[in-house]
This record gives structure tokens, C-alpha cells and sequence, in this order.
């Protein structure tokens, strides 16, 4: 692990270098280069590592993959009580809101279902922002979402790493509809009310842990680091123990009932619980993958993958889920799915 960390030290500072930039373009061609490639895999393998030919046994075991981890229901015992229902009432969602909401949005994204693209509402200017107002305060007031956006498009990403044949090593991105995901950054604009942080990053959460780390090693103490294999820095009358922790699949396994009740547990008025729980009900997909498009099925765990609201309901529960933990141990650090602990 030391000789890992002192390679990216001497890749870092080459890359810093006028001749590094060169190696970061070259760096970055692989890269893409990669991942086109993966778009062209036909071929994958079934659960006993088979390989598989037939195009309709790809998409039959494609389809079974995804059905099976986007349905696969958590082993503890269900969460029977929702948490503290807060009655308040919510504004009508204003043109400020919606205008807001397009400008967060990115362009040349891949579509949804509808292929309807956010520059459609870009180009209408201010006829889309009144049209939006009015059709987004609708489905506020009714609690109802269109039947439309329930449905999505699932596609494979290789993550880079393992065999590039196994479905295991691939994460699927949902391509929802632009017009869904505008809805949903309205309602996370008004959900940051809470208490969270927008715009941080894992940056500041290696800078927290660097400072602590600086501080023990200052004072010739000991650091521990579990799951990673760091020697002693320095003996000590104390140590500083810390567990590194990276939670597999998170999104795909986040129980719906634990989602709900940690939105009743920060606060989060009743009427958006209620939005977000439409946001969930009756989803389906398919998978369209390098040889076609799987039948559909029904999504009823975890959070929608491609979603930009989905990384903030996931915080919001991981805030929530561990507020014991972080009252026992002095520091604990967290972004996503990745975890430290760290205690004396």
C-alpha cells in the first residue's frame, strides 16, 4: 500500500509538469477508448461463468441481473414505523424555481423514454418556464407524477475494472425523462432546506482526514487504518484508529421504507415525502444493452441510478442511519457510499 501511494505521489507530480500534460491527454484517450470498447461486448457470461452466444440468452441474462439486484429485498426486518409525520403546508413552486432548475441542467444528455431532450424547453425560453410552472404545481397539488415518467431505459457501464464479461462489473444508468429530472431538482432544492451541504466533494473529506492524520503524526502518535494497509507511522502514548469503508451496490439496496422514514426523521414536510414516494411507485425499465432491448420489469429497491436527485436522498439517509454511530465514535467522515471512522 506505501509503494501504491508513492507511485500516484510521482504520477501526480509528473502530470503537474509541462511535459505531464501530454501523458494526462494520452491518459485520457485510454480512458474513453475504454469505454467505447465496452460498448461493442456481445458476448457475457451466465452465473457459472458460462459465456453466452445467443443474442436471446445475453438479453435474458442481462435482464435477469439487473431484475434480481433492483428487486432484492434486504434481510433485517422491515421498518414498520414511518417516523414523525410533519403536517406543513409547501409554497407554490414560483418561475424563479423552474427557471433555476434549467440552468442546472446539463445539455447533450442521452434522453429518456419520450426523447424529449432538455433543449427543447431551452429553445421555448420563457413559454417553457410559464408552461412548466404550471404543469410542475399540478403535479404538487395532485401528488401524481405523469404514468409516463415511471418508465426508464437501464444501460451497462463498465466500471473499468474485473471482466469485462460479467454483469457484476457493470453499473447501470437509468436514462429517465429530462422534463422528470427538472420535477425532481425542484424538489431537492426545497429538500436542501434540511440541512444539508450542497457542492461538497471527497475533497473535503480527504482534507478533514489529512489534517487529523497530521495532527496525531504531529505528536509522534500512532495511526491504525483497518481494511487499508498502512504500517505505524510513529509509536505513542495514543493511537488513532480508523476503518475505511465502501459500501457495495449501495444504491441499488436502499430499502424504500428506510428512505421515507429518514425524510419524516429530518423534518422533511409530509407533502414531499409523499411526492418523492410517487417519484418510486410502479417504476419499471429494460435494459438495452450491445445486442437490443430486454423486456421490461418492475424497480422496487433502492434509488434510481442517473438520477441527480438520487445522491442527495442517499445522503440524507446515510445521515440519518448513522446518527448513533457518529455519536460513538469522535469523528466519522462521510461522501456517498464511502465511510471512515476514526477513533482513539
Amino acid at each position: 500500500m506505501v509503494a501504491k501511494a508513492q507511485a500516484y505521489d510521482e504520477l501526480y507530480e509528473r502530470l503537474d509538469s509541462k511535459e505531464g500534460v501530454k501523458d494526462l491527454y494520452r491518459l485520457a484517450k485510454q480512458r474513453d477508448r475504454a469505454g467505447k470498447d465496452v460498448q461493442q461486448v456481445r458476448l457475457i457470461k451466465d452465473r457459472e461463468g458460462n459465456v453466452l452466444v445467443s443474442e436471446q440468452r445475453v438479453l435474458s441474462r442481462w435482464k435477469e441481473y439487473f431484475e434480481e439486484l433492483m428487486n432484492e429485498e434486504n434481510e433485517r426486518e422491515r421498518r414498520t414505523t414511518g417516523g414523525e409525520i410533519v403536517d406543513q403546508e409547501v409554497q407554490r413552486i414560483s418561475k424563479v424555481e423552474v427557471r433555476a432548475a434549467l440552468k442546472r441542467m446539463k445539455n447533450g444528455k442521452a434522453v429518456g423514454p419520450d426523447d424529449i431532450p432538455v433543449e427543447v424547453w431551452r429553445c421555448l425560453g420563457e413559454k417553457a418556464v410559464d408552461f412548466l410552472t404550471r404543469f410542475f404545481n399540478k403535479i404538487l397539488e395532485s401528488e401524481r407524477m405523469p404514468d409516463e415518467w415511471r418508465s426508464s431505459v437501464l444501460v451497462p457501464i463498465f466500471k473499468n475494472k474485473g471482466d469485462v464479461q460479467s454483469c457484476s462489473n457493470y453499473r447501470g444508468i437509468k436514462l429517465m425523462s429530462h422534463t422528470m429530472k427538472v420535477w425532481e431538482r425542484i424538489v431537492e432544492a426545497r429538500l436542501r432546506q434540511f440541512g444539508f451541504m450542497p457542492r461538497k466533494s471527497t475533497t473535503d473529506a480527504i482534507f478533514a482526514l489529512r489534517v487529523l492524520v497530521e495532527k496525531y503524526t504531529e505528536g509522534q502518535k500512532e495511526l491504525h487504518c483497518v481494511f487499508v494497509d498502512l504500517e505505524k507511522y510513529r509509536e505513542g502514548q495514543k493511537e488513532l484508529h480508523c476503518v475505511f469503508m465502501d459500501l457495495e451496490k449501495a444504491y441499488d439496496r436502499v430499502p424504500r421504507e428506510e428512505l421515507w422514514y429518514c425524510m419524516r426523521k429530518s423534518g422533511v414536510a409530509e407533502k414531499y415525502v409523499r411526492v418523492v414516494q410517487d417519484m418510486y411507485e410502479d417504476s419499471e425499465t429494460v435494459v438495452r444493452c450491445a445486442v437490443g432491448v430486454t423486456n421490461g420489469f418492475k424497480v422496487t429497491v433502492g434509488l434510481h441510478q442517473g438520477s441527480a436527485f438520487s445522491p442527495f436522498l442517499f445522503a440524507m439517509v446515510m445521515e440519518r442511519l448513522t446518527d448513533e454511530v457518529r455519536q460513538e465514535a469522535p469523528w466519522t467522515m462521510m461522501f456517498a457510499d464511502d465511510i471512515v471512522i476514526c477513533g482513539e
